[in-house]
């Protein structure tokens, strides 16, 4: 009972809709291109150069980079209505 009005609060989030798909690819395109212009040493870790000359540790870094940009993007899309 004492959690109700925390769910008074809570919004809903947008559904999953192919624009929303495409907004967070383009999301992790630009945290990759990000992560390969400002990582100093990408070739070091576990498995080198897996994916465009970056090691894998620098490539989830990026993902999980991109990940983050897309949620805030998606989020603010859709509070604008834009989504």
């Amino acid at each position: 009972m004492l959690n109700m009005p925390l769910f008074a609060v809570a919004e809903r989030a947008v559904n999953w809709s192919p624009s929303v798909a495409v907004v967070m690819i383009v999301c992790n395109i630009i945290a990759i291109a990000i992560g390969r212009a400002t990582i100093s040493r990408k070739n070091v870790g576990p498995a080198p150069t897996t994916f465009g000359g970056m090691s894998l540790a620098a490539l989830i870094g990026s993902a999980s980079l991109g990940h983050i940009l897309g949620a805030g993007a998606i989020l603010g899309l859709s509070n604008l209505g834009v989504l």
